[in-house]
């Protein structure tokens, strides 16, 4: 176990630590958890690791003293969710519980938790690098709308005043910029490190001169830029060079921060290139002006192999809280500790959810033999009673699903892979999902294992039936064997228009699945509920279309109590029009509903009586 105290570190005869976690979450040493994650990881690498869970910032800041400095460097996330979202709902009402907390105690990490202890952490030992990464930090590494503040807000390194920032699933660039930095890189050397952001103040950035966002948006850096291979790249094309490998082409410049909070079809224009980029397998750096210097943008590393991904979880993880806890329930953990995760990534691509920005678009999974080796051990755990609570990832049904053509991967520029049609070089079969779920029945001391993820319907039906001969033993096997009762879907609105906003399939396809669903109940004589999830306030949605989804014909007979006030969170295109009006993916004008009442009578209509 990770030492969390003086006390800890003593008992194991440390005279240093490489590295010290500040994390706004309870320690859970378990693979849902990315602290325990990257420190497994960084352990497994010969490197000493302490973690310091939701330290107090209000007191003489002692948690943030105790452990002294690491030698290399404080590593800062705020937890398993942005502090915001864990802290405040929909209507900016604060939350009274927290699960990721003992006891679920609200109030243990503060308000943008990042920014707070990274500050703190400058303050007290201004000479050691902080390295923040995370949800969080991930999804404000550019100019971002913050919904609880309504304006927009610099990167997370401008405000926290971090040294690095490590973005998405982090296990290698995490393990790459802890070497460099114990081996004494240079800056200069450790900015060309993938999967990394920074600041820098100056007129140059990797040698070339910054100039107005406004007027280079868009457009490759001089020819000073001084990136690798960057002679190669003279005399290209824009589309070119922007279309090419991050590791080679030039950098692409943002519009500034200062033009984004001058204009908000600046914003919408920035938020495009980034989400075409933050969905290519190689894009450029990203650069993007702000005050007296710049922030860069690293692309990411490789999608982990198959390899890659079981070494990540052939970790001895104790997939228990820190002893530090001594019982206490912490409410997170009681959701997860039966679960299994298969892989990481989603191609979705749905306009509200960040998953693809800090996992990934391409779907990294893990063999079925690391699954497997999960499962016997945590069915030999004395607290499995026999039941997995979930086997799957952001889209459970995703799993093992990648182009059959890889290389026309290599240049695809699509957000998503399933809207507004599926894309011809997905190969979406079920087979090896369907083969995974038997073996994982099979283990000794499994009774049941369960869906609880998401489904994605579009991956197995059309409009017309289903797409191939997986598709309906799939349906069939989730609904009879992967089920407590009820299987749960996100239709998220029964308006096409809204839906196009929403990037999601024609409800259409939602009826056809009830027509599918009904009929399988029927042969079986089985009695599982369809659960539909909806949102409602959702960029380009009125209250009429609130109105016509409460009374729609097909959800006639269906239990319905899930729906969710939309919310706008950092780096999400629902974002971005709700707070310029404006659509980025077409530059055209949404209606938005803004006013607090009339979003609560959007959300409303959902629980009136059905005439």
């Amino acid at each position: 176990m990770f030492p969390t105290s003086i006390k800890e570190v003593q008992a194991l005869g440390w005279d240093y630590i490489d590295v010290i976690f500040f994390t706004g979450d309870a320690f859970v040493d378990h693979p849902s958890f990315g602290t325990a994650c990257i420190s497994r990881w960084l352990q497994k690498a010969g490197y000493r690791v302490a973690v310091v869970p939701q330290p107090n910032w209000r007191d003489d800041l002692r948690d943030f003293r105790k452990l002294g400095a690491p030698r290399l460097y404080f590593a800062v996330n705020a937890g398993a969710m942005d502090s915001m979202v864990n802290h405040y709902t929909a209507a900016k009402r604060l939350r009274h519980d927290d699960a990721y907390t003992p006891e679920g105690r609200a109030g243990q990490r503060p308000d943008r938790a990042v920014t707070v202890y990274t500050r703190i952490l400058k303050q007290l030992w201004p000479d050691v690098p902080v390295v923040i990464g995370g949800v969080e930090a991930s999804l404000r590494r550019l100019t971002h709308y913050d919904y609880w503040d309504d304006r927009l807000m610099p990167s997370i390194l401008v405000d926290s005043g971090a040294d690095w920032l490590c973005y998405g699933m982090g296990e290698k660039p995490m393990l790459a910029l802890t070497r460099a930095i114990e081996k004494g890189w240079s800056l200069r050397q450790i900015q060309q490190l993938p999967q990394i952001a920074f600041y820098r103040t100056g007129s140059k950035a990797g040698g070339a001169e910054t100039g107005s966002g406004s007027r280079n948006c868009g457009r490759p850096w001089p020819h000073e830029w001084e990136g690798p291979a960057a002679k190669q790249w003279e005399g290209r094309s824009e589309a070119e060079v922007s279309g090419t490998a991050g590791s080679a082409a030039e950098p692409f410049i943002l519009h500034s921060y200062e033009e984004c909070c001058r204009s908000k079809q600046a914003f919408a224009e920035n938020f495009h290139h980034i989400e075409i980029y933050a969905n290519m397998l190689h894009p450029p750096v990203l650069i993007e002006p702000v005050g007296q210097g710049y922030v860069q943008v690293n692309p990411t590393c490789d999608p982990s192999t198959t390899a890659e991904m079981d070494s990540y979880w052939d970790l001895p993880f104790t997939k228990l809280p820190h002893p530090r806890y001594k019982g206490k329930r912490i409410p997170a953990y009681d959701m997860i500790k039966d679960s299994i995760i298969t892989h990481r990534g989603c191609f979705g691509g749905c306009n509200f959810c960040t998953i693809a920005a800090h996992q990934g678009k391409f779907i990294q999974s893990r063999s079925e033999e690391s699954i497997l080796k999960e499962v016997r051990k945590l069915a030999a755990m004395p607290e499995f009673h026999g039941n997995i609570s979930d086997v799957g990832a952001p889209t459970a049904n995703m799993y093992g699903m990648t182009g059959q053509d890889p290389g026309r991967c290599e240049k695809c520029r699509r957000k998503s892979c399933l809207y507004p049609a599926p894309c011809v070089n997905l190969d979406r079969s079920h087979e090896r999902l369907l083969r995974l779920y038997e073996r994982i029945d099979a283990v000794k001391g499994v009774r049941h294992s369960y869906i609880g993820s998401g489904i994605r319907y579009d991956l197995f039906l059309d409009e017309k039936g289903f797409v191939d001969k997986t598709s309906c033993p799939y349906l069939e096997t989730v609904m009879l064997r992967h089920t407590s009762g009820r299987m749960k879907v996100a239709p998220e609105h029964t308006s096409d228009k809204v839906l196009g906003y929403m990037a999601k399939p024609s409800f259409r396809l939602f009826e056809r699945l009830r027509k599918e669903f009904d009929g399988i109940n029927r042969r079986h004589g089985t009695h599982v509920e369809l659960v539909p999830y909806f949102i409602s306030s959702h960029p380009g949605c009125t209250l009429r279309d609130m109105q016509e989804l409460a009374h729609h014909p097909a959800l006639k007979g269906i239990w319905m109590d899930q729906v969710q006030d939309f919310m706008p969170t950092p780096m999400t295109t629902s974002s971005v029009m709700f707070y310029s009006g404006i659509d980025p993916r077409t530059m055209k004008p949404v209606f938005v509903e803004r006013d607090p009442e009339r979003k609560r009578q959007q959300k409303s209509q959902f629980f009136r009586k059905k005439s």
